[in-house]
């Protein structure tokens, strides 16, 4: 079983006991989060599909930690120029459990 969910302005395909990263949300570690919109749900094979969401249906997980990602350099030049800017970002992440589709 599995289902297509909108975490934090993304979807994502999550099944119950999976583990994903997702931007930063606004709850504690070790808080229980609901998502309400659910875009498709496949329960072995029978597919409920929702326009765009499925009425009632629901996802929970539990918040693990919030942590922060890879560090992305962004760097500039212009040649010839002497215009040289470097830059630096790292996102900030929650790492998620899926406890139960419904």
């Amino acid at each position: 079983m599995f289902a297509i969910v909108t975490i934090a302005g993304q979807q994502f395909k999550v099944e119950k006991g999976q583990q994903i990263f997702v931007h930063r949300l606004d709850a504690e570690e070790g808080d229980a989060v609901t998502f309400d919109q659910v875009h498709l749900i496949d329960n072995d094979g029978s597919v409920n599909l929702g326009k765009p969401t499925i009425g009632g249906a629901s996802v929970k997980a539990t918040v693990n930690a919030h942590v922060k990602g890879d560090k992305v350099i962004v760097f500039k030049k212009k040649r010839r120029k002497g215009y040289r800017k470097k830059n630096g970002h790292r996102q900030a992440f929650t790492q998620i459990t899926i406890d139960s589709i419904a």
